[in-house]
């Protein structure tokens, strides 16, 4: 069996066209998607769009984000088993809630409740 990548290393444009299925699975939109990347990152849509132009890993892609909303803080839950709000590791985190964010859309919740407004 092959060692699990690790998500410092996983370049982001990998997993980004998941999140959209998953969300196009559940009736939802690349927009609402790209709205929640950009809402937790602080990215605008060339810099998203860059950021998977270049495949950049999981680390680039949070540490060249613009701004990491403030809100994020409220961010709770389970993601893998896991509550987000209990992760020790920044990086981790980060990919964490943006993991819960992209089920809540999934899972019907509206726009503003997935925006922490």
């Amino acid at each position: 069996m092959a060692p699990r990548q690790s998500f410092s290393t996983m370049p982001f444009a990998k997993v980004y066209p998941l999140y959209v299925q998953k969300a196009e699975r559940k009736g939802r939109t690349k927009e609402e998607v790209d709205q929640i990347i950009c809402w937790l990152t602080g990215y605008d849509m060339p810099g998203l769009q860059q950021q998977i132009e270049q495949a950049n890993n999981f680390e680039t892609f949070f540490a060249q984000a613009p701004a990491i909303h403030p809100n994020s803080s409220l961010i709770k839950g389970v993601v893998c088993g896991v509550r987000v709000e209990d992760i020790d590791d920044p990086l981790m985190q980060k990919v964490r809630h943006l993991d819960k964010l992209i089920d809540e859309l999934a899972k019907g919740k509206a726009m503003e409740k997935i925006l922490r407004k």
